[in-house]
């Protein structure tokens, strides 16, 4: 007996043939605000000197971190220019900045929505699981599908990829609120709005940025992986050491990505502490 085969496959590829005709104008919309953002970001980033700008992030580090970390920075950030990478580590950080902004302004509002509602919560959970279980590559293909080649599927793919933890510690941080400071809120006669973002916000606010921290890192680590659908960037040119067997060009832009990594990662831990 020969059980008939599902088509999977073939449904899947109706549903985006669907979206593909009939959200069109939906999909240039969301294409045309994340160009903006993009190229706003990179405006920003590259418009200083690069020596004008390692002294304004060494100078962020040493505020937020402390001498050793500053010292780090500068000392990577020489490096980066050093080695040629400059233009194409800013382009990284403005779309690793681009989708963890985005990523934010979905996830924190929906955080608090399913800290707030348990039916909500409940749907958001498994949907959450499974972005977080997906292979990352498999986050490149509804992407590409809507948004062709480039920075902007770069992004998307990105900001789906990044997003999960935004949405599960602002939910975390809120519910772990204690009782006894809602209760003080509304005896001194809080509304929800007040009760939000005077009483809850505040000590949920060490967990948010934590979750904060693993959005970008997660959007890190998509870099090299978005570079494949042209995103740009060090992602381009590890891509260009691999696939041309270019060991120089592969071994200084990984470096370029870790050192990043490592700049972000103390500076918005330091601020997940100094809130603490």
């Amino acid at each position: 007996m020969t059980i008939p085969k599902i088509p999977v496959g073939e449904m899947f590829e109706s549903l985006i043939n669907w979206f593909t005709d009939n959200l069109e104008m939906v999909f240039d919309s969301i294409g045309n605000t994340v160009t903006a953002i993009l190229a706003g970001l990179k405006f920003l980033l590259l418009l200083p000197h690069p020596l004008l700008m390692i002294v304004l992030l060494t100078a962020l580090a040493w505020w937020t971190a402390k001498r050793g970390v500053a010292i780090f920075t500068v000392l990577g950030m020489l490096l980066i220019y050093n080695m040629g990478y400059w233009t194409a580590t800013m382009e990284t950080l403005s779309l690793v900045l681009a989708s963890v902004l985005i990523a934010l302004f979905i996830g924190v509002p929906l955080g608090i929505w399913s800290a707030k509602s348990d039916v909500v919560e409940r749907i958001v959970r498994p949907v959450l699981d499974f972005m977080q279980t997906l292979p990352a590559f498999v986050y490149l293909i509804p992407a590409v599908l809507f948004f062709k080649l480039g920075e902007v599927p770069g992004v998307i793919a990105t900001l789906i990829f990044s997003l999960p933890p935004a949405v599960r510690l602002t939910s975390l941080g809120i519910r772990q609120v204690p009782s006894e400071i809602h209760e003080a809120a509304i005896s001194f006669g809080s509304n929800p709005r007040q009760l939000l973002f005077k009483a809850e916000l505040p000590v949920a606010l060490p967990t948010i940025m934590a979750g904060v921290n693993q959005t970008i890192m997660l959007a890190l680590s998509m870099v090299v992986i978005s570079g494949m659908i042209g995103a740009g960037g060090l992602g381009n040119e590890v891509l260009k050491g691999i696939t041309q067997l270019k060991i120089d060009i592969g071994f200084e832009a990984g470096i370029s990505i870790v050192i990043l990594a490592i700049f972000l990662d103390r500076v918005t831990q330091s601020l997940t502490h100094s809130d603490q």
